[in-house]
């Protein structure tokens, strides 16, 4: 009886430490926190066309992925006037986007299911915590040089147009 408990002790230690090993694995996986800049990612033309006919247009990078999402912008040192970044959601959503290790200002966009602009939060402060909130369901969300809507006269109604945004949602 007593062999029988010590090789149950140890069969159990030894799945307690298979099963610690495997949890720090996961655990540092799960702790994927950005600490630079993400590499380019795919690129398309976007459009922003305002109510009287005038066209601007940008080359965006694509964030696709949930990890290409969660890093975005940060740590990126500048947002070149005709760059940006389009965040496509899988459906309308919420969308609360905030500055953290953001190192620019930047214009954040957000578009409706129509694919006009039905909000624009001008001018992120960098590395805040705020969120910044569609305040309201959004197709997807664009990341601009801080301070180019203003200048290029970017308003809430605008039609944005790019091929990412002619797929269906969902």
């Amino acid at each position: 009886m007593m062999w029988d408990m010590r090789k149950c002790a140890a069969a159990c230690g030894l799945v307690l430490m298979l099963a610690g090993g495997h949890m720090a694995a996961a655990a540092r996986a799960e702790d994927d926190t950005p600490t630079k800049a993400q590499a380019e990612l795919p690129r398309e033309a976007l459009t922003i066309e305002s109510a009287k006919g005038v066209k601007h247009v940008f080359s965006v990078e694509l964030a696709t992925t949930p990890r290409q999402q969660r890093v975005g912008e940060m740590f990126r040192t500048s947002v070149p006037a005709d760059r940006g970044m389009l965040f496509v959601w899988p459906y309308p959503q919420q969308s609360d986007m905030w500055m953290e290790n953001t190192l620019v200002s930047l214009d954040i966009v957000f578009i409706g299911e129509d694919g006009r602009i039905t909000a624009i939060a001008e001018n992120a402060v960098p590395q805040s915590l705020a969120r910044i909130s569609s305040h309201g369901p959004a197709r997807a969300t664009l990341e601009l040089q801080g301070g180019i809507t203003e200048k290029l006269g970017i308003v809430v109604g605008d039609k944005v147009e790019s091929k990412a945004l002619a797929a269906p949602a969902g």
